[in-house]
């Protein structure tokens, strides 16, 4: 049945298509190649979001949206949002220890994640600053010291540095050991790096991890030196410390007679970044209030640097981005331009956005879908474009994420993907790096396309003479071409879940249990909980009657103040249990209660 219903699709598909749209997309390699040019080109400066480049790109992408003929929304073509863009230390911070006052950035440097605030307190040492389990491992750093109203000195990394499956990976990052010192009443918290993380006795650099979010406590990054003057040792002990408690699996802690007077501050710089929006009404009065969205963001690294998600840390220079993805924007300008002036016939309005501020964690389509500028239900399908200009010529490859988030999707792909100059691999899963996510987590069909990473991929590298410019060409009309169709086949695509709409990643790592949401992962400047971005479909926090909105303040009675703290608090969790879920929904506290 299922075969006969999919030969049934593609032969509807094929009679539309055939029947209505005689013209095949054609482009010219030359305008693609300029649009990259210029947006790729040292006076851009990697397009940074927030920057000088990143407006003259805005600026550009406009201009060309207008020239096609386009209505511009929002302000004259641009939606705004404001973002942090960096974290920097500022000039309070200050550390004394028995009467002796260190300085910052030498001896000692505040995380990014830390709190603005000051502390004083006596020390105590607790190992890795760790409680779990890992297999038949029981680990508890607390349970030899009391912490209350002390600042917590603790080494960086586990008990298994060696196991890429600990179990305690979830609760030894630098932001979970904050969140377990504070919630057992510690004023602050020391970090230390062994020898065997950082070889060099220096303070972590202060970066930005992309969340406005702090830990609530001071958290202070100290050179071996200063932790071994904290525990009156000679500064070999802390590898001596390290070394013990991984030889002999067994937890270290103890009070010092050392006392700490410190204060943090962290300065974050908020800058404001936009989309650019506009639209091409379409050309039937019974579809022309549906929407299909062909996005590709524009933003990149800047200079890059610690923190920009450069993969050459030590390297300051323009991170052209010339694939990623000036290349998916200058397909969708093209695209604009061919929909608009070339006068093709499509019963859908088509919009194009192009998003800021991707890199820094899909904010630009995220604010994007939180503010729409037309109902949700009426956008009936987003394609996404990020990096589709370095199609391979020895092994040339497309990928097409998405293809099991709505019906027809295959279908459609049989009838436009034969005879490319390339082949097509397809990716059912709707969730992925890239701003497609915030669509199919609101429940919108779904298609990106990508010719995949390579060497240059975050590097100064990734420059437009090493675009494969007829390669983009070739994937920018399987794009249009698709595109026109859904855009006027009379059937609507229809919606499936095709794997988890909840993010995947850094975030989730190691979970034994989850709730079936997507979280919010840009954090909360208030710190005031983490709000639940999207619920999938029988999920337990569905089940449960959790709903988009609703801001996570506590879990078990403990408190949720970000994503960070979610994740802390969802580690411990295991299948099975009955968990109380303190949300806030519409101003009002309510209690689910969640059955993992």
């Amino acid at each position: 049945m299922k075969y006969i219903t999919r030969s049934f699709s593609a032969l509807f598909i094929l009679l539309f298509s055939v029947g209505l749209f005689a013209q095949e997309a054609v482009f010219s390699p030359d305008r693609l190649q300029k649009h990259i040019d210029y947006l790729a080109s040292e006076k851009l400066a990697g397009r940074k979001a927030g920057s000088e480049g990143d407006s003259l790109a805005a600026d550009y992408i406009r201009n060309r949206f207008r020239e096609a003929g386009a209505t511009l929304l929002f302000n004259n073509g641009f939606q705004y949002f404001s973002l942090v863009a960096d974290v920097k230390a500022g000039a309070n911070n200050a550390l004394t220890a028995n009467g002796k006052e260190y300085a910052p950035g030498k001896d000692f440097q505040p995380f990014s994640f830390s709190a603005t605030a000051t502390a004083t307190g006596p020390v105590v040492f607790a190992g890795f600053a760790i409680a779990g389990q890992s297999g038949e491992m029981l680990w508890d750093d607390f349970g030899a010291v009391d912490v209350r109203g002390k600042w917590v000195l603790a080494l960086r990394g586990d008990p298994e540095p060696d196991n890429p499956n600990s179990g305690f990976i979830p609760v030894s990052s630098d932001r979970a050991k904050a969140m377990a010192v504070r919630d057992r009443g510690a004023v602050g918290l020391l970090l230390v790096s062994p020898s065997t993380i950082e070889r060099m006795d220096q303070p972590v650099d202060i970066s930005f991890d992309k969340s406005v979010s702090d830990a609530g406590i001071p958290v202070i990054s100290v050179t071996r030196k200063l932790s071994a003057a904290l525990l009156s040792l000679p500064v070999s002990a802390i590898d001596s410390l390290e070394k013990v408690m991984l030889d002999k699996l067994v937890s270290v802690g103890f009070d010092t007679k050392s006392s700490v007077k410190a204060s943090t501050e962290v300065v974050r710089s908020k800058v404001t970044s936009r989309n650019i929006v506009a639209v091409l009404p379409g050309n039937d009065p019974r579809l022309k209030d549906e929407y299909i969205v062909i996005g590709a963001h524009y933003d990149h690294l800047g200079m890059g640097g610690p923190g920009s998600g450069s993969r050459m840390l030590d390297t300051l220079a323009v991170h052209a981005g010339a694939d990623d993805n000036a290349s998916g924007v200058s397909s969708l300008i093209e695209l604009a331009d061919w929909f608009g002036k070339k006068g093709i016939r499509h019963g859908r309005s088509i919009m194009f956005v192009s998003f800021g501020a991707e890199e820094m964690g899909l904010l630009g389509s995220r604010h994007f879908v939180a503010n729409l500028p037309v109902k949700a239900e009426s956008i009936k399908a987003m394609i996404n474009m990020d990096m589709v200009g370095r199609l391979k010529t020895d092994q040339p490859v497309v990928t097409i994420s998405g293809t099991g988030t709505f019906t027809v999707a295959d279908s459609l792909l049989d009838l436009h993907t034969n005879n490319r100059p390339f082949e097509v691999v397809r990716a059912p899963d709707g969730y992925g790096p890239s701003d497609h996510a915030s669509f199919y987590s609101e429940g919108i069909p779904v298609l990106y396309f990508t010719t995949g990473a390579h060497a240059d991929y975050h590097t100064p590298l990734d420059l437009p003479d090493r675009i494969n410019i007829k390669g983009q060409k070739a994937v920018t009309e399987l794009v249009a071409v698709i595109s026109k169709d859904l855009a006027s086949m009379p059937q609507t695509p229809v919606f499936r879940e095709s794997g988890s709409r909840v993010q995947s990643g850094r975030y989730s790592r190691n979970l034994k249990v989850t709730l079936g949401i997507m979280p919010d992962v840009s954090g909360a400047e208030t710190g005031g909980g983490m709000m639940v971005e999207g619920v999938r479909k029988d999920g337990p926090a569905a089940r449960a009657g959790m709903a988009k909105g609703d801001i996570i303040v506590a879990i078990n009675g403990q408190q949720v103040a970000n994503v960070y703290d979610y994740m802390g608090r969802m580690s411990k969790l295991k299948p099975g249990e009955t968990v109380n879920i303190e949300i806030i929904r519409k101003g009002q506290h309510e209690i689910l209660i969640v059955q993992l």
